[in-house]
């Protein structure tokens, strides 16, 4: 897959201006968003951080010169000032409501941790906007095979999904294949090819 960081804004209004259609990665802060885009790259591109909360910007990674993926600040933790979070998630909102190139947002769930008010936030926002979602549950080498099944029961039945989430490790590269082709099928034109 041939990447490349293209922009890095406060306000998607400030974004690439290209008509090629956008995924949003978004999850809470430390959910493996920039490990899961470097894995999906094949490169490291993202910021990994120790940090939660570290990306601030939405961080727009042009893709095969077809799409744009775009890494959406982490909500939750994050030790900065209150005034700074609510404006992520003040543009992070404008984003998923009014970006027209906006096709596809995929949501990352810790399977870990209880679901949070914040993840059923932003499923709503999605349905809301009228925006299609993709579950995805993060760090799944965490867990056991049969600790993950029941995980992803719970996470289907707390965020009221009709299908099962899909399951991913940037570790072992598990699910890798799955996401890619889950995201192609719900783009209107080839990612790949």
């Amino acid at each position: 897959m041939l990447a490349s960081l293209r922009a890095c804004v406060a306000d998607f209004r400030q974004g690439p201006r290209e008509p090629w259609p956008q995924v949003a990665f978004a999850g809470r802060s430390n959910v493996g968003k920039s490990s899961l885009l470097n894995a999906l790259f094949g490169q490291k591109l993202a910021q990994v951080s120790k940090t939660p909360g570290k990306t601030r910007t939405l961080n727009y990674y042009l893709v095969n010169n077809r799409c744009f993926f775009v890494d959406l600040p982490g909500y939750g933790f994050a030790a900065v000032a209150k005034s700074e979070r609510e404006s992520w998630g003040r543009n992070v909102t404008d984003y998923i409501v009014h970006e027209e190139r906006l096709k596809l947002v995929v949501a990352l769930v810790d399977p870990r941790v209880p679901t949070s008010p914040l993840d059923q936030a932003l499923l709503a926002l999605c349905r809301e906007a009228a925006r299609p979602v993709l579950v995805v549950l993060t760090k799944a080498d965490a867990l056991s095979r049969g600790a993950l099944a029941a995980e992803r029961l719970r996470v289907q039945r707390d965020l009221q999904l009709e299908d099962l989430p899909l399951v991913f490790s940037a570790k072992s590269g598990e699910g890798k294949r799955e996401l890619l082709k889950a995201i192609a099928e719900r783009l209107p034109t080839p990612l790949f090819g």
